[in-house]
């Protein structure tokens, strides 16, 4: 078997391993991952195997560090971010390199994987694009409804944060989303005034 073909089979197996399942009975994880590769192959239409495969390491086996492991506030939360880029960095090399994928790009992906050089990596832009286009399009109800003690104001400052962190072809991609009316005026608001499908 070829060593991207393997690489995928090896990805998808730890996905499915999460013991989260979605509404469909599919592990969360294995849902997500196609998510954020097919966002990866809009935003870059000739995307390589290797940006496809570290697409779907995006959250890999992020279910074995719950945010409860860390402590609570904004310090907390940002450590836990942190060393889930760094472990899913070493995890995807660790499976790419197994696949037998060269060490040279399995490299590649792990830097693309650990969230280095955003803004300057096309690589690191392109999931870190697509992640924040999953969470505008699949994830912010929930979000909102988990966290629905926050003020108004909190939210738009959480979507300004993102609608930063994205290129302008993110961008362009995120302003195309059919958002529920109140989110989409959050996102307007947020992104500085910019319409956003409602």
């Amino acid at each position: 078997m070829a060593p991207y073909s393997r690489a995928r089979e090896l990805i998808d197996a730890a996905h499915a391993a999460d013991p989260t399942l979605g509404s469909d009975g599919q592990p969360a994880e294995l849902v997500y991952a196609g998510q954020i590769e097919a966002w990866v192959v809009k935003l870059v239409p000739d995307a390589s195997p290797l940006l496809r495969l570290a697409a779907r390491c995006q959250h890999l086996e992020r279910w074995s560090v719950p945010r409860a492991s860390f402590p609570e506030g904004k310090a907390g939360y940002l450590a836990w971010r942190r060393s889930l880029y760094v472990k899913q960095a070493a995890r995807a090399k660790e499976l790419l390199l197994l696949a037998g994928v060269a060490a040279a790009e399995a490299d590649e992906a792990a830097t693309w994987v650990s969230k280095t050089g955003l803004k300057t990596n096309a690589g690191t832009q392109a999931l870190e694009d697509a992640a924040v286009l999953v969470f505008l399009e699949s994830e912010i109800k929930a979000f909102a409804a988990q966290h629905s003690g926050y003020p108004r104001e909190k939210f738009i400052d959480i979507l300004r944060k993102s609608w930063r962190k994205l290129s302008p072809r993110g961008q362009e991609l995120a302003r195309s989303l059919t958002l529920p009316p109140d989110v989409a005026a959050m996102v307007q608001e947020a992104s500085g005034g910019t319409e956003i499908s409602g």
